[in-house]
């Protein structure tokens, strides 16, 4: 026997004639005999007897009281001994069930209502209080009745079965039958029959309703538990001690009559006995609201349910925690608060019950159910180090006490100091020997504990975080409103920690969660879950970073540790363990102990980090890995919130080198968008490399003015492309015979066009470059919407035809650059010959230029050198006859004929001309011919305005002494007039003035008639 779930009561005693049914009338016996008599009992008034119908068990005084005392008798009841009777309708009528057939009786005056129509035979019947509706079997047929207006049963259906019925019972609609050695469900709606099951042999069919809706259908000792539509439950098997005469369904339990005892066993799954009562060969029993009754030959006994508070106290020092749960759920509503606080308590003690039997996760799941704390759950795990905090302390106290004050009934009975003896408290206080200290410890530090407490604290955290989310929410909007109310003279400065614990007061909460994480973080890392771990502290986490930091630490866990540091913005203590970290990764004999190899690439990626803003920081700890990932260093440069004059100057102190890659990465992604000062600082880079590879090849006597290195093509690219440098600048650095197309591309930066040209035919001796150069300021000129000037190509053309006096020219302006540039002009040697093959003559070594806009010099002036009247003392004067000849046949639409045929030499044959002049005569003669017809059209436009003029003039307007102003409505008489152009609207002049008059004043246009 497990605990004491009824007692027995003997409520009436020594009944003259044997005892054959028995039935429940409110407070009241009703007892059928074996003369057809019925004996009403009653219990005494003003006695301690305790209700059998009405009162709740909990109202028992006691188990002891006097017997029923006999109220009433009536003889002759029925004309043979009742089977069965039942009061329906509340208290209305008797029902009863004998060998003659089904009747009824009305009540409280037990008038006879006689047998129901088709009531005689019948051997079984059913009662369905909810709906009123009344099943009967007779022969092989089911008749079906319903109770109504209060005085007669009304027959609805009836159905033919295969048999005689033996039992039956409601389920739902639907109606179970006993049929021969079967159970069937009876199909109310359709009259279709379907077997469920065989009974035994053993015991006849017995079918018992459930409250739930289901029903108990027996096979000789062995009860199966069935839903409504004949489905039997998993697990639903009652295993009686030997076959039952009948079974009553009581509150959560079913209690059988067997022949040697009652017998009480729970409705939960594995349905274990629960009790056994020595009743022996009781002859029935009957379920009531609050109790079961049980009759014998000539005694009736009353099995009264034993408080509720009382049983769970049993169960619970017997470690039934769930018979006992179960009970609870019983309590009645207004008793919530105590059902709560009896169902925490008993979940703690089940919990520590299921921990210390190795149960973890089955304890985990109790203690999640209860209202106890994660601080009491860690404190079962020594090994767990957790942070402190006022608040979550006196949570704790808190929670003790309220669990001391609801320890289940401790002082009602001894079971209840048993149990007030093994409580969590009580059992931590008592001392332990060594051996059992060191099992338990080893309980609690098992890997399979360690797993259940990662599940309950991952369950618990979703709720923890919500609240400590609400709290902060609740806490800036307080500030919010603080701040919104409070003066800026009593302004407070804001906190700027950037743990997650330095927070402006102390929440519940948060505190908790912080202790969940720091738990929850330890428990992964003991079971060898890093993965989990590391996921974790990714994620948005609370933990306690100071216990965390030693644990980590101590565990040699430094991804873990990488992630704590970042996750709370501590950069600079990351970085420096990084950094160790790749130090010690350089030697095999570490990694072991480091788990996995530190490369300089996660400095890089560290440092990517959003929250990380210092600009100094981010350069600190980038130089150790700069000279090992250069190009991952400089995207770390362009991809943060790095100002990029810092990060040049910093490279400029500790990589020099990388100056160059950096600003051309800055440069590819922001295009022209970096600052001009960057601008100038990569082509002074550029043109120091130029020139020390310059020094070198020409220490080597390699040098070759055609031969163009990167760098070269870097520079001379940047120098054509940009115009945010200083090229006077840049003209100091360049050696004076090397480098001439970077020189050329400065002076043209400085606009000196004829300076530029003059490098590009007579030292580079390219006149391809010198066209483009032409062409590209061409085009320049035209996309500023300045007029293009064509003196670009006759500057050419006089470098071409004119060097001697351009020579001269030269000359004048090195003159003034002497002074700013500090180097001395020098005469040109002697000129290599062009395309044509002539003489060369010398030219002046161009040094430099300096600002200003060149001139072009006048086509009078500009006469060929072939012309002159002197005569070069050291040679013939050579020009470039045929590059002139072709720049004129190539654009020859840019450059304004007249001016070109006057720099001609006079023996230029006509012939060499034609490229030139035959698309110059063509265009020329077309515009004349354009302009001839617009001319034609103008003239006849002219006549016809002429015509119609006169055609106009030669209308006539007739007035009389008819005619009227259109304006003022008066006689126009001999008054001068004006006529409108439709000509038949005529108005008096000084009225026509008026009118123009005001409609100018006020706008208006003016109305045409």
């Amino acid at each position: 026997m497990v605990h004491n779930a009824y007692d027995s009561l003997q409520l009436i005693k020594d009944c003259p004639s044997t005892v054959e049914c028995v039935g429940l009338w409110d407070s009241k016996l009703l007892i059928s005999c074996i003369d057809c008599s019925l004996r009403i009992y009653a219990p005494p008034p003003e006695s301690s007897q305790p209700s059998i119908s009405n009162d709740p068990p909990s109202s028992r005084a006691g188990v002891a009281g006097t017997p029923y005392a006999l109220e009433r008798s009536i003889s002759g009841f029925s004309r043979k001994g009742l089977i069965s009777m039942e009061v329906i309708k509340n208290g209305k009528v008797l029902v009863w069930l004998s060998s003659e057939g089904l009747g009824f009786h009305r009540l409280p005056g037990f008038e006879a209502g006689g047998i129901l129509a088709k009531g005689k035979g019948v051997n079984v019947y059913s009662w369905d209080e909810r709906r009123g509706m009344l099943c009967m079997g007779r022969q092989k047929k089911v008749v079906i009745y319903r109770f109504e207006g209060g005085r007669d049963f009304i027959e609805l259906k009836e159905f033919n079965v295969l048999d005689m019925v033996k039992s039956m019972g409601w389920c739902g609609e639907n109606i179970c039958l006993g049929i021969r050695r079967e159970y069937m469900i009876l199909n109310t709606t359709n009259s279709l029959l379907t077997e469920v099951f065989t009974s035994g042999r053993i015991a006849p069919p017995s079918v018992v309703p459930l409250p739930s809706g289901g029903l108990l259908l027996g096979r000789d000792n062995i009860g199966f538990l069935f839903d409504q539509n004949g489905k039997v439950l998993p697990e639903g098997r009652i295993c009686w001690s030997d076959a039952p005469g009948s079974v009553a369904i009581h509150m959560q339990y079913a209690v059988a009559r067997l022949p040697r005892h009652i017998e009480i066993r729970s409705l939960r799954a594995p349905y274990p006995l629960v009790q056994t009562i020595a009743l022996r060969d009781a002859r029935g029993l009957l379920s009531s609201k609050h109790c079961v009754i049980a009759t014998l030959q000539n005694s009736v006994y009353g099995l009264l349910p034993v408080p509720l508070g009382a049983q769970i106290v049993q169960l619970t020092a017997s470690s039934n925690f769930e018979e006992a749960l179960a009970l609870c759920e019983l309590l009645p509503p207004e008793d919530s608060t105590l059902r709560a606080a009896k169902e925490g308590s008993i979940r703690i003690r089940y919990g520590h019950h299921l921990f210390d039997n190795g149960s973890y996760e089955e304890a985990m799941e109790q203690f999640l159910k209860s209202p106890v704390d994660i601080t009491y759950v860690l404190s079962l795990y020594p090994l767990i180090d957790i942070p402190k905090s006022q608040s979550v302390t006196e949570s704790e106290k808190t929670l003790e006490s309220a669990s001391d004050a609801y320890l289940l009934s401790r002082a009602s009975s001894d079971a209840s100091d048993e149990m007030e003896g093994s409580s969590p408290s009580s059992a931590n206080s008592q001392p332990l020997e060594s051996d059992e200290k060191a099992t338990l410890e080893y309980r609690k530090t098992s890997h399979n504990s360690l797993m259940a407490l990662i599940k309950y604290l991952q369950k618990k955290r979703d709720s923890i975080i919500e609240r400590a989310t609400a709290e902060v929410t609740e806490e800036v909007v307080a500030y919010a409103v603080q701040e919104t109310s409070t003066s800026p003279d009593s302004h407070w400065s804001r906190s700027s920690g950037k743990n997650r614990g330095h927070v402006h007061k102390s929440s519940g909460a948060r505190e908790m969660v912080a202790i969940l994480d720091t738990a929850l973080l330890q428990a992964l890392i003991h079971t060898g879950q890093g993965s989990s771990a590391l996921a974790l502290m990714k994620s948005p986490n609370y933990c306690d970073i100071k216990i965390c930091e030693e644990f980590l630490l101590q565990r040699k866990f430094y991804s873990g540790l990488l992630e704590l540091y970042q996750r709370n913005e501590m950069h600079r203590e990351a970085l420096k363990l990084l950094n160790q970290l790749i130090q010690e990764s350089g030697s095999d004999e570490n990694l072991p102990n480091l788990g996995r190899k530190y490369t300089p690439e996660m400095i890089i990626d560290y440092l990517k980090t959003p929250s990380l803003i210092d600009p100094m920081l981010t350069l600190e700890y980038a130089a150790p890995v700069l000279e090992s990932c250069p190009e991952q260093t400089i995207e770390l440069f362009l991809s943060g919130n790095l100002p990029p004059e810092l990060v040049t100057s910093y490279l400029k102190r500790h990589a020099p080198h990388m100056q160059v890659t950096y600003l051309e990465h800055m440069l590819t992604l922001k295009e022209n968008g970096i600052p001009a000062k960057l601008q100038n600082e990569l082509v002074q880079l550029y043109l120091s490399e130029g020139l020390e590879s310059y020094n070198d090849l020409v220490a080597q006597q390699n040098w070759d003015e055609n031969v163009y290195s990167p760098t070269r093509r870097k520079l001379l690219s940047f120098l054509e492309s940009t115009s945010a440098y200083d090229p006077e600048l840049l003209l100091k650095r360049l050696p004076t015979d090397a480098l001439y197309e970077e020189r050329a591309l400065l002076l043209g930066k400085m606009q000196q066009h004829q300076l530029a040209l003059i490098l590009y035919v007579h030292k580079l001796h390219e006149p391809e470059l010198a066209l483009a150069y032409c062409d590209r300021v061409f085009y320049e000129q035209a996309s500023t919407n300045l007029k293009a000037s064509p003196n670009i190509y006759l500057t050419l053309l006089q470098i071409y035809l004119n060097p001697k006096r351009t020579t001269k020219e030269f000359e004048k302006k090195i003159v003034s650059l002497v002074t700013s540039q500090s180097f001395v002009s020098q005469k040109v040697g002697g000129v290599g010959r062009g395309k044509g093959g002539r003489g060369s003559k010398k030219i002046v070594e161009i040094e430099g230029a300096h600002d200003q806009r060149q001139s072009t010099s006048s086509t009078d002036s500009g006469r060929s050198d072939i012309e002159g009247d002197e005569v070069s003392e050291e040679g013939i004067t050579s020009i470039m006859l045929d590059e002139a000849l072709d720049l004129l046949g190539k654009r020859w639409n840019r450059i304004n004929g007249a001016q070109a045929l006057k720099l001609l030499p006079s023996q230029t044959k006509l012939q060499n001309l034609l490229p030139f002049l035959e698309p110059l005569l063509k265009k020329s003669s077309e515009g004349r011919r354009n302009f001839a017809v617009i001319n034609s059209l103008r003239q006849s436009e002219n006549l016809q305005v002429k015509e119609d003029l006169y055609k106009e003039r030669k209308r006539m307007v007739k007035i009389s002494s008819e005619s009227i102003c259109s304006l003022c409505n008066k006689r126009i008489g001999s008054s001068v007039f004006a006529v409108y152009p439709n000509g038949t609207t005529l108005v008096h002049f000084i009225c026509f003035r008026d009118a123009q008059s005001i409609k100018a004043v006020s706008g208006a246009p003016v109305k045409r008639i």
